[in-house]
């Protein structure tokens, strides 16, 4: 009697469900993901062997540029909600009679460092795509004993976040009397814990076979 052959059944997956999922969250990511601004200056930090990593948020960030100039940035915190940019600006502002209007603020909140007195800023926001101008603009932010808007800068940024944590990023040919006066700022203002951002230096260790 002659054996009857099952059909062979060959398994098979339906990958269209998954490949659905991942459009939707490759989609999801692409409209949710915010890029970095660019910093307003380039700066070549000095190496040391610290592996202490500076926390993506919760930081104030003061820069000196290779000529010395004196740049600033502050984030807008784990709770964006609380429009911590938007609240520094409004308070600095007020310290000189500067006023912000609404879509200037909003602007804002989502530009990085930059350098220049209190009453550049509003230009600077408005014309943040103009290369050329930006750059004019980015004349430092003054840290003389009679004009010291970078103390306003901290003081009002701890005042709207204190839970943030300080950073100097220095060139490695800024010059020290700069670096100095900031240093100075943050004692006045009672920071005395902040981070000095760094490049990582390789190190090499050789084993000596005596």
């Amino acid at each position: 009697m002659a054996k009857i052959k099952l059909p062979v059944r060959i398994p098979r997956i339906d990958m269209t469900p998954m490949v659905d999922l991942f459009c939707l969250l490759l989609t999801f990511f692409m409209l949710t993901t915010t890029f970095r601004p660019q910093e307003a200056v380039q700066v070549d930090t000095p190496s040391s062997i610290s592996q202490k990593i500076t926390p993506e948020k919760n930081v104030i960030t003061i820069l000196v540029s290779k000529d010395s100039k004196v740049y600033f940035n502050i984030d807008n915190g784990m709770d964006t909600s609380k429009h911590v940019r938007k609240d520094v600006l409004v308070n600095v502002g007020k310290q000189y009679n500067v006023t912000f209007t609404p879509a200037q603020l909003t602007k804002f909140e989502k530009m990085n460092s930059f350098g220049m007195p209190i009453t550049k800023v509003g230009e600077w926001i408005d014309n943040s795509t103009n290369s050329e101008l930006v750059s004019k603009l980015q004349t430092g932010i003054p840290i003389d004993s009679l004009d010291n808007q970078l103390a306003m800068w901290v003081h009002f940024s701890r005042l709207a976040n204190p839970e943030a944590e300080a950073a100097i990023k220095g060139d490695g040919e800024a010059d020290y009397k700069v670096v100095k006066k900031v240093l100075d700022v943050m004692q006045d203002k009672k920071i005395n814990r902040f981070n000095l951002t760094t490049n990582l230096e390789q190190v090499t260790v050789q084993l000596d076979n005596k």
